[in-house]
């Protein structure tokens, strides 16, 4: 029996996740056991566990069922990260620090035995400008937000936590996953799903930024295929360096906008209503535009290759009706 623990279980990401896991049989008898602050109702056949990740004793509470697997996907969204500002380092960052120095303790207990894989879901949040035309393996993690730096944070205690024996763990820096199903959230990059959902869904979205802007796309369903990639991927590939800039799609809004065109026709693109927020704006001109994931594509991970993809992968999976 393999134990899989999903911390942020209640997100999108975390029930298309276990979702896969549950479906595809993605682990020898796997064990899918969900935590989280609230669920969504659903029918995943998963235990789940209630809590806040920032409490202590809950990291120790978890770490002591010593799970095989750990996904960690609990944080708050960047919009929130920014504007408070103790309680992003709070939950994201020191939540990783009471939850690696426990899973250690485990080790410890086990005589070493015990070294769980430790699947981090980073962002490509941690880079910061002035960017290159395309980032490669090699640029500098230099994040100029609270939520960046709180990520960056997280990749190194992975690292050196790793690096020690106390886990075998991967930081997988995510690009924006769209076309995200449900409400838009606090993220500064919601508008990015919303201007595609909103629409599909015979609904207004607004548009905060110039269509000119640039960003990193792949869909919930590829985010969940990187997650269990990198539970199963062989670490000592990695090398040392455990953290990956993840393959996606490059596009501007307003080649967003034209892929929702095509597929929709051009009643849906007439719900998009620009409507300028300075600071949104401020928050993009800091975000990174364009990939070169070398490594990641060299290590088998996979994402779509145009945004008519994503949009399609949405409908297919998420759209009501």
């Amino acid at each position: 029996m393999t134990k899989i623990l999903i911390l942020g279980g209640g997100g999108m990401i975390g029930q298309k996740l276990a979702q896969r896991i549950l479906d595809q049989n993605i682990f020898s008898n796997a064990q899918v056991t969900l935590f989280d602050r609230a669920f969504p109702p659903n029918e995943l056949s998963a235990k789940t566990i209630t809590g806040d990740i920032s409490n202590p004793s809950t990291a120790q509470q978890l770490a002591h069922t010593r799970p095989d697997v750990i996904f960690h996907l609990a944080a708050i969204v960047s919009g929130q990260a920014e504007a408070e500002f103790d309680l992003g380092w709070s939950v994201n960052m020191m939540a990783m620090w009471h939850l690696l120095g426990a899973l250690r303790d485990e080790h410890d207990a086990s005589g070493g035995s015990y070294r769980p894989r430790v699947v981090f879901a980073s962002s490509i949040a941690v880079f910061g400008g002035p960017f290159p035309d395309k980032i490669g393996d090699e640029f500098l993690s230099a994040p100029q937000t609270s939520y960046g730096a709180q990520k960056a944070a997280c990749e190194l205690l992975v690292s050196d936590f790793s690096r020690k024996g106390f886990i075998d763990g991967i930081s997988l820096r995510l690009p924006t996953i769209c076309v995200r199903p449900g409400k838009a959230n606090a993220a500064a990059s919601s508008f990015f799903s919303g201007i595609i959902r909103e629409p599909l869904n015979g609904m207004e979205a607004i548009l905060p930024v110039p269509d000119t802007v640039r960003h990193w796309h792949a869909s919930p369903r590829s985010a969940a295929r990187f997650l269990t990639h990198a539970a199963l991927l062989n670490t000592d590939l990695l090398e040392g360096r455990r953290a990956l800039n993840l393959p996606g799609i490059s596009c501007t809004v307003a080649e967003q906008i034209e892929a929702l065109r095509l597929v929709a026709g051009q009643d849906a693109v007439n719900r998009i209503k620009v409507k300028p927020d300075q600071t949104i704006m401020r928050m993009v001109d800091g975000w990174p535009r364009n990939f070169m994931p070398t490594r990641a594509l060299a290590l088998g991970f996979k994402a779509e290759k145009t945004f008519d993809e994503i949009i399609n992968t949405y409908i297919q999976d998420d759209l009501k009706g």
